[in-house]
């Protein structure tokens, strides 16, 4: 499991605006090391997530930095009463 404190972001770009929280690069390699034979397209790894008690499946992505981002979507941020600035805590098992 991996535990992470940081603020929801939001992207708007192409006509479309999306919600992430990102792993940060001195966890990803927990990601990277456990996920080497099961990694979809573009580097995805299916992850679960858990915000509060709200539970999702999802895939993280790769960033160029190193670390990964979680897509948070409308859906999830309703339930779990969280909005882009917020400082989310969040777990991942990888699947």
């Amino acid at each position: 499991m991996i535990a992470v404190t940081g603020p929801l972001w939001l992207w708007s770009g192409e006509g479309a605006s999306w919600h992430f929280l990102t792993v940060p690069e001195d966890l990803a390699g927990e990601i990277r090391a456990e996920s080497l034979a099961r990694r979809g397209g573009f580097g995805s790894v299916r992850v679960e997530a858990r915000v509060g008690d709200v539970c999702w499946r999802t895939s993280v992505f790769p960033q160029k930095s190193g670390g990964y981002i979680l897509p948070v979507k409308k859906e999830v941020r309703c339930r779990a009463g969280i909005a882009a600035g917020d400082e989310v805590s969040f777990e991942l098992e990888i699947l």
